[in-house]
């Protein structure tokens, strides 16, 4: 017998090519493909939230008529520039606001609320700079003259889990007997052309104000439940009223509804998450 090894016996003799020393296995190659798809994911949503599109849902009835407790809408993030703001967690990586432009006179926008900046409110926007805005007898006066608005049907608002009446005097039911709130309704327009509707549930002391005066940079906001929303009328005091905004503040314009719920939906009755949806609401421009 030869002492010199065979090929074919060397080739035995040698390690399998994965266990070789630095060679990954296969195993491991799916895994670093796996890790670095999750990256590549959170990496998209956080640009894609940041820089784009961000989902925002309302948890209040100071918008009615328009936006209902329940809703979730998207905002385009484009629309008036960035800041730390449009950032997940307002990370303080972006120094002042670039892209930046001033929104319009009845925009629906979406910013942080002075002074803690760390919750998502929504308003109108109802001033600009240099504008001044006051409220008599419940009407809106822009630059010294009236804003005009006119009656219009009662928003009838059907009672759900998620939404009651503001009083009892409010309250009602529909032709099929059930539960509703009847609020009484107006058409605003502002000297843009822009229209929307507002609701006036009575006299408040909120519906008289002295003049407000909008420094360069910020806007004077409202919301359209005009007497159920802590707003620029109101001081800026960390969950009470947002007093005047600064414009940096902004984290985007509300665009579209993309789901709204009236709060019946339950965890354990998966039937019931497509009974609580509002169906007529979604895909609805702001």
């Amino acid at each position: 017998m030869s002492e010199n090894p065979s090929a074919a016996e060397i080739d035995s003799a040698l390690p399998a090519p994965e266990q070789v020393a630095g060679k990954p296995s296969a195993p491991a190659k799916k895994d670093e493909s796996f890790f670095s798809f999750l990256l590549w994911l959170v990496l998209g949503v956080v640009v894609l939230r940041s820089f784009i599109i961000s989902p925002f849902n309302i948890p209040s009835e100071s918008m009615l008529p328009r936006l209902l407790n329940g809703d979730y809408l998207f905002a385009t993030k484009w629309s008036y520039g960035y800041s730390k703001y449009s950032l997940p967690f307002s990370i303080p990586l972006i120094p002042g606001r670039f892209f930046a432009s001033q929104p319009e006179r009845g925009d629906v926008v979406i910013f942080k609320a002075p002074p803690g900046n760390d919750v998502d409110y929504i308003k109108r926007v109802i001033g600009l700079p240099g504008d001044e805005v006051q409220i008599k007898g419940g009407q809106v006066w822009l630059n010294g003259k009236p804003v005009p608005r006119q009656r219009a049907a009662d928003f009838v608002l059907p009672v759900t889990p998620n939404t009651h009446c503001y009083a009892p005097e409010f309250e009602g039911t529909d032709k099929q007997g059930g539960p509703v709130c009847n609020y009484p309704q107006f058409r605003e327009t502002l000297p843009n052309g822009k229209s929307y509707n507002v609701l006036d549930l009575g006299q408040t002391p909120q519906d008289d104000t002295g003049v407000f005066i909008v420094p360069e940079g910020n806007m004077f906001l409202m919301g359209d439940n005009r007497d159920n929303s802590m707003d620029s009328r109101f001081p800026a005091i960390e969950g009470a009223g947002i007093g005047i905004v600064p414009q940096d503040n902004l984290v985007g314009k509300a665009a579209l509804m993309m789901f709204s719920t009236d709060g019946s939906a339950e965890w354990i009755k998966p039937w019931t998450w497509f009974t609580a949806a509002r169906w007529s609401r979604i895909g609805s421009a702001i």
